[in-house]
């Protein structure tokens, strides 16, 4: 997969020479070079992959291009309304369908697009860059404001190539990397923001104007129990098979679960006139015969996987992951360079990496279950909405409570006076509080209904955008395009004013999708517990962990050592050679994923 890149100079314009375009595109690219596409005496330069771009000459004589990333859906309808406009596509490429999107409805596209995509395009009659992003912010767009010059790319690492902007970290970068909610708009790096879903960015020679196009409604359910139901599977249904359009098989990334599996299932009846559906399943050596389970995984995967497989007749692989697969140096620098940001679960990203990996070896195409829980209310924290406690995210409360750490989740070797400097339970009350006056109102809505649209929407607009960047992160490195037909916006709509009863009958969480497309799946998938991505079990990786965390610790010129507390270094270093067990696996990846961070981008700490 590619990104896009480029950037619009007002004034004197930046002053920039093709170079710095041509290490932008560099870093888009995936499996095929970047190409610069429009470049006028270094103010206005546009840069994607082949297939990513087109122009069009006005009556006029002046040129409106795009640059594009990502997928649009169910095109027939849009090319109708565009034909019916006097708008002829020679190519039949998605760029040239958004850029004619624009030439009929300017800023107004998005609104007729169907799909997951980041685009920009420049008009030269308005001397204007637009920046679009999806509705649920599928696809990345980042942008920076530098003197008289908007700079755009698909991912952070774009804008820091070629010395455009320094890579710098500040208070406000380290909370948001230490805070368990993605606040919409904000990047790790100072100076650089992303383009909101579901919003667009006018940049002129006056400013930067962002204005929304989309977003959640609060609207009365009328549907009966039955109707509900069928309007589900139907959308669902719908969005599978527009993932599916086209004449590529893709491969589903079947995990054993309900909502992997009803993606799978679904997959497979749309294809069954063109081919048997891929599925592939990661696992760790050992893992089904020597499973344990804790708070949160009850069964493996690999079994219900397969069972999933045979029942519909699927081409299926194992991705069996060793625990020297998620050591593997160059893997943990791969999902860091995919992320552009340390995270704590750097041993699930390397997992995600070979696992999508493994999936473009059958198709360039996966499909996806993220989002089901989101929409269909799968966590704890959404069915238990009254355990979040006050002025806090669900999750954090869930996540609190099984953490060691007081401090949060893989934050127990920071130092004790960055942290109240920080003061992220501040921060993090803050950003609830800013979520929690976004939520749309229905009039006459009971004290405990309103609450739980709160808890769904603050999933959908707090918590899943994580995963969403996480997973075209991470596919984006493995040359794969992976697409999620619970991300459906219409499907998404919908469920938003389902009564929480209804999602939820019998007392049974997802009940709702069990009920849609139950009748596809094996019982015992349908009857599964809800089970997170598997955690490799094996000690050794624990016990290499802490080593590399010694070898961290020790060395007194590590650029993170400033950010540690030398108690708790000096109490971890004992732990680490003592093989004691308070140490936990997030406070280590935490640590070293941010050392190698600083290291790797040269971050300088402004604090």
């Amino acid at each position: 997969m590619s990104g896009i890149a480029g950037w619009i100079g007002f004034g004197s314009g930046p002053g920039h020479t093709r170079s710095v375009l041509d290490a932008m595109a560099a870093t888009t690219s995936r499996d095929a070079p970047a190409e610069v596409y429009a470049w006028r005496e270094a103010r206005v330069a546009l840069a994607a992959a082949p297939g990513g771009i087109a122009e069009e000459q006005t009556a006029n004589g002046q040129d409106v291009s795009v640059v594009f990333d990502g997928v649009l859906h169910d095109t027939a309808p849009l090319r109708a309304a565009l034909s019916a406009r006097g708008h002829r596509a020679r190519h039949g490429t998605d760029a040239e369908a958004a850029l004619h999107a624009y030439l009929a409805w300017g800023a107004d596209c998005a609104e007729h697009l169907d799909g997951a995509f980041a685009f920009a395009v420049f008009d030269s009659r308005r001397g204007r860059l637009l920046l679009v992003r999806d509705r649920l912010g599928v696809r990345p767009l980042h942008y920076a404001r530098l003197n008289d010059t908007v700079y755009f790319a698909s991912e952070p690492k774009a804008l820091l190539a070629g010395s455009l902007l320094e890579p710098v970290l500040d208070a406000d970068g380290l909370r948001e990397l230490f805070t368990q909610a993605k606040t919409p708009g904000a990047s790790v790096f100072r100076s650089i923001a992303e383009v909101r879903p579901g919003h667009l960015l006018d940049a002129g020679e006056g400013g930067v104007a962002e204005r929304q196009y989309w977003t959640l409604e609060a609207r009365p359910h009328t549907d009966d129990p039955e109707t509900t139901v069928a309007t589900v599977h139907s959308l669902l249904a719908d969005s599978v098979g527009r993932a599916v359009e086209g004449g590529t098989l893709p491969c589903s990334l079947l995990s054993g679960g309900l909502d992997s599996g009803a993606i799978t299932a679904l997959a497979a009846l749309a294809l069954k006139d063109r081919g048997r559906l891929c599925t592939a399943t990661a696992t760790f050596i050992g893992y089904a015969e020597n499973f344990r389970p804790d708070n949160v995984r009850t069964t493996p995967d690999a079994p219900y996987a397969a069972e999933v497989a045979r029942h519909i007749g699927s081409d299926h692989t194992d991705v069996v992951l060793g625990t020297a697969d998620l050591l593997e140096p160059r893997l943990r620098r791969a999902v860091l360079r995919a992320q552009d940001r340390p995270t704590p679960f750097a041993e699930m990203d390397v997992a995600g990496l070979l696992i999508f990996r493994a999936a473009r070896e059958h198709s360039p195409v996966a499909l996806s279950g993220e989002g089901a829980d989101e929409i269909f209310g799968g966590f704890t924290g959404m069915y238990e909405p009254d355990a979040a406690g006050p002025e806090q995210f669900p999750w954090v409360a869930y996540e609190r409570s099984h953490e060691a750490s007081r401090h949060g989740l893989g934050l127990g070797l920071f130092d004790r006076g960055l942290l109240g400097k920080l003061d992220l339970a501040a921060y993090g009350a803050d950003r609830y509080r800013q979520a929690v006056a976004e939520v749309p109102r229905l009039d006459g809505e009971g004290d405990r209904d309103r609450r739980l649209r709160e808890v769904c929407h603050l999933h959908l607009v707090r918590w899943l955008p994580r995963l969403l960047d996480r997973d075209d992160r991470l596919s984006r490195a493995a040359g794969l395009q992976v697409r999620m037909p619970f991300c459906d916006h219409r499907l998404v709509e919908y469920l938003f004013n389902v009564p929480w009863e209804l999602k939820t009958r019998g007392g049974r969480e997802k009940s709702l999708l069990r009920s849609a497309v139950g009748y596809l799946l094996p019982r015992s998938v349908v009857e599964r517990r809800k089970s997170p991505f598997p955690v490799n079990q094996d000690p050794a990786y624990t016990h290499v962990l802490r080593r590399e965390l010694m070898r961290v610790l020790d060395d007194p010129d590590s650029p993170v050592a400033p950010l540690l507390d030398p108690v708790a270094a000096r109490a971890a270093g004992a732990e680490a050679r003592g093989g004691a067990h308070w140490l936990t696996r997030t406070n280590i990846e935490m640590v070293l994923q941010l050392h190698l961070w600083l290291t790797e981008y040269g971050v300088r700490l402004a604090l």
